[in-house]
């Protein structure tokens, strides 16, 4: 089946390119120019692998349909890639923050976005093996139903945050620099700056709740899971 995608951009010209060189290349798009239009197809069930989303819409902006989308868990949780013609690291991290996946500046090339896109929907798939359950220290998760959770209580987890979490359960102890961190989750030579991960980590801490402090610092190095 092709992967469908939802283009969230209010400007014509770049929504129609993209729309026009993803179909090309097999995927089937669906596009509107605003978050709340988004929102209403999302919540009516429209289904969707990822969605493309500009940072600075008409109306509700890309960071605030961020934030309502992560925050309803009736819907399904997918990647999101911002497309923002802001490049200052505080508007990335922002948008991060507020649980994109991925971003990229304008103007950018049809070619990165469809690598990006694709990295995305590997990323989205890449549980390691179906049906396996792992735990450490009473954090229990499920990577065929990419379902996380402590006792009975289920965390919130974008993707980034649960293969993140993912890689420090399975290995307890292990030191994992940023630049591990990023290629986990994209690849090689992946432009993401090392804020970004330090973002994904704060906010994994944060719905870890009374857990956060499992999750350590080691200066000068990176991340780990206490052993």
């Amino acid at each position: 089946m092709k992967k469908r995608i939802l283009i969230i951009e209010d400007e014509d010209s770049i929504a129609e390119l993209v729309k026009f060189n993803l179909e090309k290349n097999g995927f089937e798009c669906e596009r509107t120019d605003s978050g709340e239009a988004a929102l209403k197809m999302l919540q009516k069930g429209s289904s969707f692998d990822l969605i493309l989303l500009d940072l600075m819409l008409t109306g509700m902006d890309g960071t605030d349909f961020c934030r309502m989308f992560r925050a309803d868990t009736s819907l399904r949780q997918i990647p999101i890639i911002m497309l923002t013609a802001r490049s200052e690291e505080s508007d990335i991290v922002s948008g991060l923050e507020f649980g994109a996946n991925d971003y990229i500046t304008k103007p950018f090339s049809q070619r990165v976005l469809l690598a990006r896109v694709r990295a995305q929907l590997r990323s989205g798939q890449a549980s390691s093996e179906p049906g396996v359950k792992i735990g450490a220290h009473g954090i229990e998760m499920d990577t065929e139903f990419h379902e996380a959770k402590i006792g009975s209580k289920q965390l919130d987890l974008t993707a980034n945050e649960f293969e993140i979490l993912e890689m420090f359960v399975r290995a307890p102890g292990r030191v994992f620099s940023r630049d591990a961190i990023i290629k986990n989750l994209h690849g090689d030579g992946y432009p993401v700056t090392d804020r970004a991960v330090d973002v994904a980590i704060a906010n994994l801490r944060k719905k870890l709740g009374a857990k956060a402090d499992l999750v350590e610092t080691v200066r000068g190095v990176g991340y780990r899971l206490a052993k």
